[in-house]
């Protein structure tokens, strides 16, 4: 009966977000209700959200209760939108239940598919929206009672129903759905595969096709999790027999699983809201995306590379029997969805293009063609990575709409730029210092969209281009997925690989390093987003080249052979040095490198433990 009520569900959220993607779009306050009512209803049955430990009878009473709550707040506020219009200012005693309901509902389907992170962020922000009088200096505001709360988080679309639910009923939803449907006919078995031909025969090549096959994975899944546990049950034991230890290969995999988020064509959920958010066309935001998400991949192979020589492997025959020619076909709508894009249609409707083209061309042969298991499967699959963003956006819309009641976002703008005096490199820090301690405990999306309403205004007032400080931001809150202690994507990794959670956590905040980098050399250097001249870009695209390499060898301990502390100390500060565009900067590390590079020569070395060796 569940399992009916289930497929009934995903299959009826299928039709209503192609139908209003494809054929006659609903207003806001339409569009996105439905939207989190198919969510939350799903996800209060199981589905992407925290399995019940049993089945006790309160429990199931429990879940139905919210479900008929999240019915009755959603729909209430679909029928009564256009009356809403008509008594704004003057909410009625049924606009305030219907408030609250929805309130509740949204933090317990954050719980559940999130954590306690965001919950206690929203809830913080509920505290502070109505004890604002009692609060001293900058922190102090008029306060706000339950009425305006209400009216303001659930009446408009400033709080719960704001930009980012807004994205994620518009087009997440569909992009999910794209991918699922993608893997249904064997996508990732084809994007493995591809990734396997690439680099199977390589040194470490084992290793350097779970980095290609999640940046692949990642670029359409857009969750580091999801990713890790797609590909990673694949890769992993792959990397394990190669010669990597449990470990090490987990993080590999957590590693390049996080990167998937800043890859485009289609990137995270954060990136579509950081399009929304900016008036940025999505396209621009992913043509700038393309040569940071590129520096990331080249340090982490390189990365995989210089271990792979530390640890004496060399290059042999490849272990992957994925089929490649007999699936090529599922490429096609990847491409359509590029070509949509780059010729300005809306997200929306490249996604909706991309789910009908992923259905079709699944048709074309008998190894691709879907059946019911497996259309089911690809539905319910959609369903679970939707309802974790769909939680995520709805609670951080509640945070953002306090922020925006009562103006905190600029006073924390005017807080980082006192506590940095006005030092642009001090307020990359504490931002990043903030989007990491928030991206720990928040899933990327919810850190964003926290951040960029926070953060943001302060880097824009400082003189960073709009852009380059929400892709800032955007990209500490993606690496916090393997930031140590609350390192989400490592902790799946561990899971697979049979190996200790934090030690996998921290080998794989190395191996991701060039993702804490790399934001502040497209901040000091905005031609690495693709802004400025052919000769420019191809300058400073080459020394953050060269900076993510040496950044990768200081790491791991090796170049063309064996690193002593002292050459990884200074080939660390060379990396470093190439973060700023500036000729003497620039000069320097690169001189660096070539010390190093030419006084270390490929020789038989005693293979010593390095700090991530140790237990």
């Amino acid at each position: 009966m569940v399992r009916t009520i289930l497929l009934l569900l995903a299959v009826g959220a299928a039709l209503f977000h192609l139908f209003s993607a494809g054929v006659s779009p609903f207003t806001a306050l339409v569009q996105r209700p439905i939207h989190l009512a198919f969510m939350a209803t799903l996800g209060f049955l199981g589905v992407g959200a925290r399995a019940r430990a049993s089945e006790r009878w309160w429990k199931i009473l429990l879940d139905g209760l919210l479900i008929a709550a999240v019915l009755a707040s959603t729909l209430y506020l679909v029928s009564e939108h256009e009356a809403l219009v008509r008594r704004a200012g003057t909410p009625t005693v049924l606009d305030l239940v219907g408030g609250l309901l929805a309130l509740l509902v949204v933090l317990e389907l954050a719980r559940r598919t999130t954590g306690w992170g965001l919950v206690v962020v929203a809830a913080l922000a509920l505290i502070y929206a109505v004890t604002g009088p009692y609060l001293p200096g900058f922190l102090a505001h008029r306060g706000y009672g339950f009425t305006r709360l209400m009216e303001h988080l659930y009446l408009s679309t400033e709080g719960i129903w704001g930009v980012p639910l807004g994205v994620s009923a518009d087009f997440v939803y569909l992009f999910v759905l794209f991918g699922a449907l993608l893997d249904m006919g064997g996508g990732g078995g084809l994007l493995i595969g591809l990734a396997d031909r690439a680099t199977g025969r390589t040194r470490g090549g084992p290793a350097k096709t779970a980095a290609l096959a999640s940046a692949l994975m990642g670029s359409l899944s857009g969750s580091a999790v999801a990713n890790v546990v797609t590909t990673g049950t694949f890769t992993i034991p792959l990397m394990r027999r190669s010669g990597f230890k449990p470990f090490f290969a987990g993080a590999i995999e957590a590693a390049a699983s996080t990167g998937g988020q800043l890859m485009p064509p289609v990137m995270g959920a954060g990136a579509f809201i950081l399009a929304t958010w900016t008036n940025i066309p999505y396209p621009q935001v992913a043509m700038a995306a393309i040569v940071p998400a590129l520096l990331y991949y080249v340090a982490l192979l390189m990365a995989i590379h210089f271990r792979a020589g530390r640890m004496g492997l060399v290059g042999g025959a490849s272990q992957n029997r994925e089929p490649v020619l007999s699936r090529l076909h599922l490429l096609l709508p990847l491409g359509f969805i590029v070509l949509l894009l780059a010729m300005g249609r809306s997200p929306m409707r490249a996604a909706f293009w991309g789910v009908v083209s992923a259905l079709g061309v699944s048709f074309l042969t008998r190894e691709t063609r879907p059946s019911f298991k497996r259309m089911e499967k690809a539905l319910l699959a959609a369903g679970a990575g939707a309802v974790q963003v769909a939680a995520a956006c709805a609670a951080a819309g509640v945070v953002v709409g306090v922020a925006s009641l009562t103006g905190i976002g600029l006073r924390m703008s005017e807080l980082i730029i006192t506590l940095s005096q006005g030092n642009l490199f001090l307020a990359l820090l504490l931002t990043a210092l903030g989007s990491i301690v928030l991206g720990m405990g928040l899933p990327t999306t919810a850190a964003y969209v926290v951040l960029a309403a926070l953060g943001a205004p302060a880097l824009i007032q400082l003189g960073v281009p709009l852009l380059a400080a929400h892709l800032f931001i955007f990209y500490f809150g993606c690496i916090s997925n393997v930031t140590p202690p609350v390192s989400l994507a490592a902790y799946a990794a561990s899971g697979i690989a049979g190996s200790p959670p934090l030690r996998t956590a921290w080998t794989a905040m190395v191996l991701a390093s060039a993702g804490f980098l790399v934001p502040f050399m497209f901040v000091y250097g905005p031609p690495l987003l693709l802004m400025g001249s052919i000769g420019e870009i191809v300058l400073v695209v080459g020394t953050a080249v060269a900076g993510v390499t040496a950044l990768a060898a200081s790491t791991m301990g090796y170049l063309r052979g064996n690193l002593a502390i002292w050459e990884r100390i200074f080939l660390g500060m060379g990396a470093v040095a190439l973060i700023f565009p500036d000729l003497a900067s620039d000069g320097f590390g690169l001189l660096v490198l070539l010390f190093i590079l030419f006084r270390t020569t490929p020789r038989n070395q005693r293979i010593e433990k390095t700090f991530e060796d140790q237990a």
